[in-house]
């Protein structure tokens, strides 16, 4: 009988798959993602294994209409661990880990149902024609990386693990693009964009870069003289080896530009494949990403920060074509602007459509910008993904912040990077010292009258609070109280409304008119305003510092008159990673006249590493990587997956459709063959987060709804009742029960 991999339209099959093809053509292009790190024969023998499954006459008569469960996904581990000898055993388990994960997702070791042990136990039920159409050779599958891996059990546990999902990478992705392609050819999706290697262009970006730089050239002043200095200084270290890398340049130093200047002239110098910008806040994605594409190119630059994915992940969905209807991206571009959380997440992912990009991490340059707002609670886990992609994977990774956290080895931290000698800036201290231009004072205890009286006087002023809600119920009594030129910003508000926002504040702040800004800390990461004073609720150094950053940034005024004064709001307790964080502030305090140097900000983060200790993977990560003597790898992906989250609460994200461009994205979202990726990408920047229950409840009042869920699945909650959208505060989610003007016309 003849065995096919993916059904066609045509009833002869003559437009079929043959599994044989598949099976083939996968294995070629997931050993080609893999070659740059040297696990092509495993990523080889991964792809020709991984539909093993359908070599089954009940999964044939599925392709052909029957409505049967099939498993299709494990027979091929279990064939290749009976073929596997040797020292191959080890990586033939991983492999197999990648096999069973290619549609459900990467499995945990033991523990019930969908585990690698109880799956593995199932009887092997395939037609062995298979050996004859393959004829496949499991030899020679331990690379040569696993020479560089830690000497200690656990490390090289983590190593093996990081290496297995990288595999897993290589597989989804090749099995994905192979799908793609035979359906494209059938003309039941639409093909997404293709991107230029960095390889192609980068004497072009290097020059059209120079002539940005020259074109700013001509600027005055001490400051503008410095960012020369420094840019200069950081494209110099471009012929240093790769690795790990700081870059420590103040506030108003130059530190994006510098960055890029390095990462452009460090890949066309050693042959890197991309460069990755990642950042911590959407507000200033959009920040970056144009200027980048300003410099570079339009099309040249993938701005990804979008949430939208499957929620309710079901695995039997994902066997066919309707894979492709997921929301994802391969990071194929020369250039990728995305968030923290995206970057990290997808580092200890177990689902194929967030691992798909994983592969297209390797041989990049890494610039971690604001590296100062990695998670304390699971800063070890992520220091150790850094290492091991600087180690084995062939990239380049700058620590890149105003205020370098002490992320080097030390007492305090033993578990740090090998950091010592690799700083990119220009003497740091000295740098500091030139662009210090505020004052820090404390005020003690202000509540929100004390805050409005203090605000009043001062027609330019930034409020900086610690949640969503004593924003909004500030900006709600400043309103009362008359204050003019009142301005809310927080992720209530999604990206592409908070930049016209911006927008605005920077003309205010240019014209001299009133401009009183209440803002969560998504202002401070890197956002370019230049206020004259602010008030900064109690949080971490490296936060005030990053609030002291939207103060006098331009160096016009003088330093004693640009005041930031922390105070401590009674009425609005502070959230328990930052309650700890200010106990770290209050203990180096007096110990430093000048709380924005270097040797204050480093007193500051040996005190949080040291009050946390074990709490810097306080979810145990990297505890749930192991190897035993006797039955190998025993690896808990799937649950590493669910418990690696940036944000604890998690988030759910509805699409705010009020701009033109994003309500003809939600329209085409009911045509079946636009890739969901592409679409995603449209309405990334009309996204906001919500908290999980609170998207529940405006689902069930009807006020948002999964727009064309029979080809989506989950993944488009579309915001329906849009005066739940208030221009001057975003969304609502709190009147979930509210019963909105739309719905009272009949």
């Amino acid at each position: 009988m003849d065995y096919y991999a993916h059904s066609g339209r045509e009833l002869d099959k003559s437009d079929w798959q043959i599994l044989k093809e598949h099976l083939f053509a996968v294995a070629r292009a997931a050993g080609d993602r893999a070659r740059l790190f040297g696990l092509e024969a495993a990523a080889f023998v991964a792809g020709l294994f991984h539909d093993l499954g359908k070599y089954n006459p009940p999964f044939q008569r599925r392709l052909e209409g029957a409505k049967e469960a099939v498993d299709h996904s494990t027979a091929g581990a279990q064939a290749l661990r009976d073929l596997a000898k040797g020292g191959d055993a080890v990586m033939a388990q991983i492999i197999g880990y990648c096999i069973l994960g290619h549609h459900a997702g990467l499995p945990d070791r033991l523990d019930g149902p969908g585990t690698f042990d109880h799956r593995m136990k199932q009887p092997l039920a395939i037609d062995p024609v298979w050996m004859d159409e393959l004829k496949a050779e499991v030899s020679g599958l331990v690379p040569d990386m696993v020479h560089r891996f830690p000497t200690d059990k656990a490390g090289h546990a983590f190593s093996l693990a990081f290496m297995g999902r990288m595999l897993f990478s290589a597989l989804v992705d090749a099995d994905f693009s192979d799908t793609e392609t035979f359906y494209e050819a059938l003309g039941e999706k639409e093909a997404d964009r293709d991107w230029p290697a960095l390889s192609a262009v980068i004497d072009d970006f290097v020059a059209r870069f120079d002539v940005h730089m020259a074109s700013l050239s001509g600027r005055d002043g001490a400051l503008n003289q410095l960012r020369r200095d420094v840019l200069t200084h950081v494209r110099a270290g471009a012929e240093r080896e790769p690795g790990l890398f700081t870059l420590t340049v103040p506030t108003g130093g130059g530190k994006t530009l510098a960055s890029l200047g390095f990462a452009l002239d460090h890949a066309r110098r050693h042959g890197h494949r991309r460069i990755i910008y990642s950042i911590p806040f959407t507000s200033i994605i959009d920040q970056t990403a144009e200027i980048f594409r300003s410099v570079l190119g339009e099309g040249n630059v993938l701005e990804h920060h979008s949430a939208i994915e499957e929620e309710a992940f079901d695995a039997r969905r994902r066997e066919h074509k309707d894979k492709l209807k997921l929301a994802m991206e391969d990071w194929a571009a020369p250039v990728v602007v995305t968030t923290t959380v995206q970057l990290c997440e997808s580092l200890f992912t177990a689902r194929p459509s967030r691992a798909r990009k994983l592969h297209n991490i390797a041989g990049s340059i890494i610039i971690l910008d604001e590296a100062q707002t990695l998670p304390k609670a699971l800063l070890l886990p992520i220091m150790r993904a850094l290492e091991e992609l600087a180690r084995n994977y062939g990239c380049t990774v700058v620590l890149c912040t105003a205020t370098q956290p002490a992320l080097g080895r030390r007492p305090e931290l033993p578990g740090g990077l090998p950091l010592e000698g690799r700083e990119l800036a220009p003497d740091p201290t000295r740098l500091a010292a030139k662009l210090a231009r505020t004052r820090i004072v404390h005020a003690g205890e202000m509540d929100n009258a004390a805050l409005l009286d203090a605000l009043a006087p001062c027609d330019q002023a930034l409020v900086i609070v610690n949640s969503r809600r004593h924003a909004l119920e500030l900006y709600r009594q400043a309103q009362e109280a008359g204050l003019a030129g009142l301005i809310h910003l927080t992720t209530r508000q999604y990206a592409a409304h908070r930049r016209r926002i911006l927008a605005d504040v920077r003309e205010r702040l240019k014209e001299g008119r009133p401009c009183r800004l209440i803002a969560t800390s998504l202002i401070e990461a890197g956002v370019d305003v230049d206020f004259p004073v602010a008030w900064r609720a109690e949080a971490g150094l490296d936060q005030i510092i990053q609030a002291a950053g939207r103060v006098n940034r331009e160096g016009r005024r003088n330093r004693d008159d640009s005041i930031v004064t922390v105070f401590k709001p009674p009425d609005y307790r502070p959230p328990a990673e930052i309650r700890g964080l200010i106990g770290d502030m209050q203990r180096i305090i007096g110990k430093h006249p000048d709380l924005t140097s270097l040797a204050a900000v480093e007193d500051y983060f040996g005190e949080v590493y040291w009050r946390m200790g074990e709490g810097m993977d306080a979810k145990k990560i990297l505890a749930r990587f192991e190897l035993s003597n006797r039955t190998g790898c025993h690896f808990d992906y799937r649950t590493v997956g669910q418990d690696f989250r940036l944000i604890e609460s998690g988030l759910a994200p509805v699409i705010v459709a009020l701009d033109e461009d994003t309500r003809e994205a939600v329209d085409d979202l009911g045509i079946e063959n636009i890739p969901s990726g592409l679409l995603a990408r449209r309405m990334q920047s009309s996204v906001v987060q919500v908290p999980p229950k609170a998207r529940a409840l405006l689902i069930q009042n009807g006020h948002v709804a999964f727009v064309a869920p029979q080809w989506r699945g989950d993944q488009f909650a579309v915001l329906q009742t849009s005066s739940l959208y208030r221009p001057d505060v975003g969304l609502l989610w709190e009147d979930a029960d509210y019963l909105g003007v739309e719905d009272m016309i009949f």
